[in-house]
């Protein structure tokens, strides 16, 4: 008995990316996939609402790091925190448990996105997608970690500079927001060298153009740091604008070598600068009488067309 080997049509990412998808099928693949990345959320923060009371003992670390601000309890822990509504806890928890809830079903949803997205890409677009994908997930990481170990320092000068002179007890969904607000920042404004990177490995600037606006770049990273940082002391700011100016050169040293390879900067006009003007030859030549045109031969006038026949009078009896 035979069996009949069913054929199977070509992969929705392949008709996507062909164009033979059309604009209803699209829509349909969008819902679709928005619909597993809300599952994978929804399944996150179910598993984050139990991770969400270690997390919190975990962003409370830096508080109990304080000198003389967290006085220590009877069991060994450092004091707690104050709580102004009955509901802060509870939406604190929440919180929590959607932040988790993001990273754990990140696999899923970044998936889902980056899926919708591929096939309007070349192949070797696709190839640097993944490029920059993988290094910038350690460098918002890398961020994130420098924001957590550093976030003391800033709430130790905080708690020292002021005029109360007092025992503080911060409240609980402020300090959060804080903390969280550092962590972000620090891990999103790590991703600044990906932005040079991008734009040289795209060809639009090169690097020896980048290493010329180091001025104006450390002077952004200090102002940036001045404005976005959500704490108002010195040492996050600086700190942040050292970081955001090293991975500046960082990046302008990726640059160059990334030119090398390319052979970029060996044009003719590659040493110089916008406003020098290209060398010209000075050596005039003299000017000779050219050379004497042959006579052209006449064109010979087309004879005129002959006066068709009759139709009866084209063709044969045979015909």
């Amino acid at each position: 008995m035979g069996f009949a080997l069913r054929r199977r049509g070509p992969k929705n990412f392949d008709r996507a990316s062909d164009g033979s998808m059309t604009l209803i099928e699209h829509f349909r693949e969008l819902r679709s996939r928005l619909f597993i990345a809300s599952l994978a959320i929804v399944g996150g923060l179910v598993v984050g609402y139990f991770l969400a009371d270690p997390a919190f003992e975990l962003l409370k670390q830096p508080y109990c790091r304080l000198p003389g601000s967290g006085e220590a309890t009877a069991d060994g822990s450092c004091r707690d925190f104050l709580q102004l509504s009955p509901v802060d806890g509870f939406v604190l928890k929440l919180k929590l448990a959607l932040w988790i809830g993001l990273i754990v079903g990140a696999p899923v949803w970044l998936f889902q996105l980056w899926a919708f997205i591929a096939p309007g890409l070349h192949r070797h677009e696709r190839k640097w997608a993944y490029v920059f994908v993988s290094i910038a997930a350690p460098l918002f990481v890398a961020g994130a970690a420098l924001a957590y170990f550093v976030v003391d320092k800033g709430l130790a000068f905080l708690l020292e500079a002021g005029v109360t002179g007092l025992s503080t007890q911060l409240e609980v969904t402020r300090y959060i927001s804080f903390v969280t607000g550092m962590i972000l920042l620090f891990g999103v404004a790590f991703e600044f060298p990906l932005v040079l990177l991008m734009l040289n490995f795209t060809g639009v600037v090169s690097a020896r153009r980048l290493l010329s606006w180091w001025r104006v770049v450390i002077f952004v990273c200090f102002a940036f740091a001045a404005i976005a940082t959500p704490d108002p002391g010195p040492f996050g700011m600086t700190l942040l604008a050292l970081c955001l100016a090293l991975l500046y050169f960082v990046a302008v040293g990726v640059a160059f070598l990334n030119d090398k390879s390319r052979g970029r900067g060996k044009e003719v006009y590659a040493g110089l600068d916008d406003d020098q003007a290209s060398p010209l030859d000075d050596d005039p030549q003299p000017v000779v009488a050219a050379d004497r045109a042959e006579t052209v031969t006449p064109i010979v006038p087309a004879q005129p067309v002959p006066t068709p026949l009759p139709i009866e009078r084209r063709y044969d009896d045979m015909t």
